[in-house]
Parts: C-alpha cells; structure tokens; sequence
C-alpha cells in the first residue's frame, strides 16, 4: 500500500462543560452535556440550510487520543476481550475520527448549540453531515 497524506483542515470546534476524556461519557445517550460548534467564518456560510430541530451528524478529530493503539478492551472494560479498534467505537485508532449523531437546539450566527455530545471542549469539527431520514446509517 502506497503511504499519502491527506490534509484536513477544522471547519470549527466544540465548546463543551466536559473539559476531560476521563470525565466524558463514551457516547452521547449516556449522560453528555449539550455544547456549542463555533463554525469558522471562513466556512460559515455552509451552515445555511440547518435549523433548530435537525438531526446532523458531527465528524470530529480526537485530537488528545492515541494514534498508536490498535487492540482495546471495548469500553475499557478489562473483563472483556482485547478487540481490534476497528471493531470498536474507541476514540484511540490510526485516524482518530469521531462520529457524533446530535441535534440541533439553537443557531446562533457561526454558532450551533447541539446535543447530547460526548465531545470535549476544544474538540476540532471536521465536518457537518445532515441526517437521511430514509437512511439506516445516517
């Protein structure tokens, strides 16, 4: 396989309460907070079309995991049994991409609020993807 790098620049970023990985629930429906996506002005524009009340998906870069770690215990439950990452949701892989199905509950300008997000505070966004209703993977 030929090694090449992609460039992928932040379109915004998550201002979130949960200022700690340890502190954040592993997925959404688990308890997380709501926060806001500041969407850079450069791309602002973008945002025209999503209201209060839609269901988009966040693409996010876990920028405080580890990129070296390709065996976990799902849920860092040690009783469970070592499982690739790619069989996991885990925020430590190769490419640390993070999937975050939410709502919207308010846009404010560049400024969605969204939520339930298990996100943490300074989490850059790389992409904003609307949700298929029609569409079992959306």
């Amino acid at each position: 396989m030929t090694k090449t790098s992609y460039m992928i620049e932040p379109i915004g970023i998550i201002c979130s309460e949960l200022t700690r990985c340890e502190a954040a629930p592993h997925q959404g429906n688990e308890g997380a907070p709501d926060a806001w996506l500041e969407v850079s002005a450069t791309v602002a524009d973008g945002l025209e079309g999503i209201a209060a009340g839609n269901e988009i998906i966040l693409i996010t870069w876990f920028h405080e995991a580890r990129r070296d770690i390709l065996k976990v215990h799902p849920r860092g439950d040690k009783n469970r049994p070592l499982r690739g990452v790619f069989a996991t949701r885990s925020p430590d892989r190769p490419n640390p991409l993070g999937l975050h199905r939410v709502t919207v509950l308010e846009v404010t300008g560049n400024r969605l609020r969204v939520g339930p997000i298990e996100a943490i505070h300074g989490t850059p966004v790389i992409d904003i993807k609307p949700v298929l209703p029609q569409s079992a993977d959306s």
